[in-house]
């Protein structure tokens, strides 16, 4: 058992920093991106299905509340929190449409769209990219496997090097923390 754990652990270490070395001028790019949006006045809007939906919240909780350094809460929403939009969206419109319609309502020119699908390929991830691109928001993907349909329709794609959705995750969380503290500290006038 201990050995299973050591070569998790191992495992994981690895994705993240081949991930890391694929994606360095990407991820500072998104640094600087998140800067501009944020001191403009502008917001992000953030969503993903399942383990996604949950990075969603917890990096808009981030932005939001605070990662580490002491100051005013920048405005960030996670399209995955809402269970009424949410359903009712699905109802009416069908799930691929729950983002989409989110984004027609609440995304603005100048506003950012943090869009993330493990594979790449959720429909309704796609539909709001579209979206997002039509009112003039940038829009930063995150995904694993190559990218999927989000590699052609993304300002910027963080691809981390893996086909395993245990391993994406996990280096798109470490990704997340690390993308909210230098955006803190750039914000701040620290770096």
């Amino acid at each position: 058992m201990a050995d299973y754990f050591e070569k998790s652990v191992k495992e994981s270490c690895a994705v993240k920093a081949k991930s890391y070395k694929a994606n360095k001028v990407k991820l500072q790019k998104t640094v600087d991106s998140l800067h501009d949006t944020l001191k403009t006045g502008h917001k992000i809007l953030i969503f993903g299905n399942g383990g996604s939906a949950a990075d969603a919240q917890h990096i808009a909780a981030e932005f939001v509340v605070r990662l580490k350094l002491e100051r005013r809460g920048y405005p960030a929403i996670a399209l995955t929190t809402d269970s009424s939009i949410l359903t009712s969206c699905g109802n009416d419109y069908g799930f691929d449409r729950i983002f989409e319609r989110q984004v027609e309502a609440l995304g603005n020119f100048g506003d950012m769209c943090m869009a993330i699908s493990t594979s790449g390929n959720s429909k309704n991830v796609i539909l709001a990219i579209r979206e997002a691109k039509r009112k003039g928001m940038q829009v930063i993907g995150f995904t694993g496997k190559g990218g999927g349909k989000m590699a052609g329709i993304c300002d910027i794609l963080i691809d981390v090097k893996s086909a395993n959705t245990m391993r994406i995750q996990e280096t798109h969380i470490t990704f997340f923390h690390v993308i909210c503290d230098m955006t803190e500290k750039k914000l701040a006038g620290e770096i």
